[in-house]
């Protein structure tokens, strides 16, 4: 999180950031407010706050109003501001099959348990605009309202929890789980430690679980075009909200404090097996929010780095893990915008006397082809 502070003509930067806050307010339209980001947007809200690595919707809203819409700086500032905020204690570890599901599809099998469950999705549009959205006005929205739930069927009782598809494969010994975090072992944690390689399993996951999400995405896909070996089937991808517990600090026993929401993808991958025998293995992936780009590509990674003998750069985990975090990118790329005035006249200079160098020595080559 480098590369940001400026010294020097306060004045100029100053009026800079307020013609920022202008171009942010200025127009005749109504100004957008922080609930409305918080409901209305919710995809690029759910995205910011997995890559600013804090879940806070109502932060992530502001955030990205703050940044005129610009999620990467809205995911540098609200990763700045959970630097800043004291760290009380730690949550219990979730069970995924507790989630109470809202979307939850399989490719790998038609009839799962307990059903797919398509829940809110764009995945079967057209990706035709709407050019009724430009009229988008109370009247129009009650109406949409009134005929969405006018013919609903009658009401069905959704299970508490669904099986997971995995556990199919499982039982029938088809799953390789040899890379699974040892169990009763620390996780580690990336706020407090710095990474070093091989990074273990959980700082791994920890890393993807807050990367930004194009990036996570463009590696991904280069390993499922051929440039690796991770051609990945969706076991299960999950949306939902898991239970948050904690330990109650006088008693020391656990009590739910509230929900986080979360998208989960389990991915699988080719046959391979510690012990010699094939067996399908596990890539996996988890995130705040509704982002399953992001949770799909980060089972993708999970798996790519977890190659014995890396060929292709979706599978050096030192080049991903480095190379994946939105803030730390954005930092590095916009730092080049501040002076470098120094730098580059070395380089002027040392330029300007190569060249010199250069055309001294040409005559001499000339007269000893002549020779």
């Amino acid at each position: 999180m480098g590369y940001v502070a400026v010294k020097g003509g306060n004045e100029a930067i100053e009026q800079a950031c307020q013609l920022f806050a202008w171009e942010r307010m200025k127009g005749s339209s109504r100004a957008v407010g922080v609930d409305q980001i918080r409901d209305q947007l919710y995809l690029a809200v759910d995205r910011i706050m997995g890559e600013g690595s804090l879940y806070a919707p109502d932060l992530a809203a502001l955030s990205f109003k703050q940044a005129a819409g610009d999620t990467f700086e809205a995911a540098f500032m609200l990763r700045a501001y959970r630097a800043t905020q004291p760290r009380l204690g730690y949550s219990q570890p979730v069970n995924t099959e507790e989630m109470r599901i809202v979307r939850r599809i399989s490719s790998a099998f038609k009839d799962i348990p307990g059903g797919q469950l398509l829940g809110g999705t764009s995945d079967y549009t057209l990706r035709l605009l709407d050019f009724e959205l430009l009229e988008n006005d109370e009247a129009r929205r009650n109406a949409f309202r009134e005929r969405l739930f006018a013919h609903l069927p009658a009401s069905e009782e959704i299970p508490a929890s669904f099986p997971k598809v995995i556990h199919i494969l499982r039982r029938e010994g088809l799953l390789d789980e040899s890379g699974a975090q040892p169990p009763g072992s620390d996780p580690f944690d990336i706020t407090r430690q710095s990474l070093t390689f091989p990074a273990s399993r959980s700082a791994a996951l920890q890393s993807l679980a807050r990367g930004e999400t194009g990036g996570m995405l463009a590696l991904a896909y280069s390993s499922m075009r051929g440039y690796g070996n991770i051609h990945p089937t969706l076991g299960e991808l999950r949306v939902g909200y898991v239970p948050l517990t904690m330990a109650h600090p006088v008693s020391g026993a656990p009590y739910t404090v509230g929900e986080v929401k979360v998208t989960e993808a389990e991915v699988l991958a080719r046959f391979e097996g510690a012990d010699g025998m094939p067996r399908f293995t596990l890539g996996y992936g988890l995130c705040f929010g509704q982002n399953e780009l992001k949770a799909i590509s980060m089972a993708v990674l999970d798996r790519c780095t977890r190659t014995a003998q890396p060929a292709c750069p979706a599978e050096d985990q030192e080049f991903v893990l480095y190379h994946i975090d939105g803030v730390e990118s954005m930092g590095f790329c916009n730092h080049w915008k501040l002076p470098h005035y120094v730098d580059f006249l070395s380089d002027l200079d040392r330029l300007r006397k190569a060249q010199q160098v250069a055309r001294q020595s040409a005559p001499e080559e000339e007269n000893h082809a002549a020779e």
